[in-house]
């Protein structure tokens, strides 16, 4: 039987700040046993919306830097209660988009491939993450062509689905099977609000499988879209409601779903496959264009 507090999280399906769901409460929700996950996070001590990079960035309007911070805070406390090892980065001042560590880099099998941003107001970013990578202990191969780390990379089983369109290129593409010896195959992104893969694709199980993904087709050309319907013929189809909160950039350890509250429908898909779910509000953050992924690099050693 659950405790008292899981069958409140699993009722409610939101952490707030002051109560993150305790860890080793999730026996009731387990499809199947997962390794230890390790993740890599910046505080958005800097964040603010200052220039404009992508549909969701206004700068002409006032963002909360100690929202933000809170918000992060239980997104932090609630990796932490999973079970998770969570790592920080320093933020340096002068980049509010550094909060978005899974723009840092791509880490498989101990081996890191840095970014390289396409927007000057991001290029320091990639060095810094690739300086703590080294630090870390990782080998760490710096990157040829522009890539924009798991915002575009994202691992499922043994095949890297890799996103282009407004960010990477697709030339990184080939650079990531090189380094990483997977299997990578490409999508094309042709929503600006979903720039990046992990907006418009999300991993729910990492070990791979049918159901392993969910996505929203209308992020994707034709050309993707099948791809996807062949390989993930058991996927969740998002709506255009629960993509436009940043629902599908959620975070998944294969069990538990972290996801943005507010997309409600996809939240009782999950439910209904036996994921657990974990509703962490993160808007402050999707003023700058991401959410818990994007707040959220895997380190897999």
């Amino acid at each position: 039987m659950l405790d008292r507090g899981a069958r409140s999280l699993r009722r409610t399906g939101t952490a707030r700040p002051d109560r993150a769901p305790e860890a080793g409460k999730r026996t009731g929700w387990a499809r199947h046993a997962v390794p230890m996950t390790s993740v890599l996070m910046c505080r958005p001590e800097h964040f603010t919306v200052s220039y404009r990079i992508n549909p969701w960035m206004r700068p002409e309007q006032a963002t909360d830097t100690r929202l933000a911070l809170a918000q992060w805070e239980t997104l932090h406390a609630v990796y932490r209660d999973l079970g998770f090892d969570v790592r920080l980065v320093d933020p340096l001042p002068g980049y509010p988009d550094m909060v978005y560590a899974a723009n840092g880099g791509t880490v498989i099998d101990g081996t890191a491939l840095t970014a390289r941003f396409r927007h000057t107001e991001r290029a320091a970013e990639g060095p810094a993450y690739g300086a703590w990578f080294r630090a870390a202990g990782f080998a760490v191969h710096e990157a040829r062509h522009v890539n924009e780390g798991e915002g575009d990379l994202l691992l499922v089983g043994d095949t890297v689905y890799a996103g282009t369109g407004f960010r990477t290129d697709p030339r990184a593409h080939a650079e990531a099977a090189e380094v990483f010896g997977r299997e990578v195959v490409s999508l094309q992104l042709v929503d600006p609000r979903y720039y990046h893969l992990d907006t418009a694709f999300a991993v729910l199980d990492p070990a791979g499988g049918p159901g392993a993904v969910a996505y929203l087709p209308g992020a994707f050309d034709d050309a993707s879209q099948e791809v996807l319907r062949f390989r993930f013929p058991d996927a969740v189809v998002v709506s255009d409601d629960d993509a436009a909160v940043l629902g599908l950039n959620c975070f998944s350890d294969g069990r538990t779903v972290v996801h943005a509250p507010q997309a409600e429908k996809f939240a009782a898909d999950l439910a209904e496959r036996g994921f657990g779910t974990v509703g962490v509000d993160t808007s402050e953050l999707r003023r700058g264009g991401g959410g818990i992924k994007c707040a959220t690099l895997e380190l897999r050693s």
